[in-house]
């Protein structure tokens, strides 16, 4: 995970230095009609990424302190040290399907501003969300 967590690290700083210099650039050369001004649309999507890798990379740091070495943090590991169960996959889940479709339904009822729809999908997201998580705490003999 330290890996992981450095490559965040440095998304971090690269987008809150774009950030400012996209910011100074856009102040100085300006955008829109007066010919001065701030580009709030890019500067603003520029923080926010460099905020969503802060948190990324601050939570792999924080994983990579409380889990063993992996593999992949070895600088002479082999192939086959990391051999081995890597965990449980769902294999025939329709879940995602639905959850992928009610979101859809969600996007086109806002493009479209239908709110009524907008409403229905979000009671679909919400089912197929709860039936993604819960999917496997049924019991072995009802699924």
């Amino acid at each position: 995970m330290k890996v992981e967590a450095k490559l965040f690290e440095w998304l971090t700083v690269f987008f809150f230095a774009v950030g400012i210099l996209y910011t100074v650039v856009t102040y100085i050369w300006g955008t829109g009609h007066d010919g001065g001004g701030v580009e709030w649309v890019g500067t603003t999507g520029m923080f926010l990424t460099g905020g969503l890798t802060l948190i990324t990379g601050t939570y792999f740091r924080f994983v990579a302190n409380r889990v063993d070495t992996r593999p992949e943090d070895y600088e002479d590991a082999e192939v086959s040290d990391g051999a081995g169960e890597l965990g449980f996959f769902s294999p025939h889940s329709w879940w995602p399907i639905l959850l992928s479709a009610s979101v859809a339904i969600v996007g086109i009822s806002v493009a479209l501003q239908l709110y009524w729809l907008w409403a229905f999908g979000g009671f679909l997201v919400v089912a197929a969300a709860w039936g993604l998580v819960f999917e496997y705490h049924k019991g072995p003999e009802k699924h």
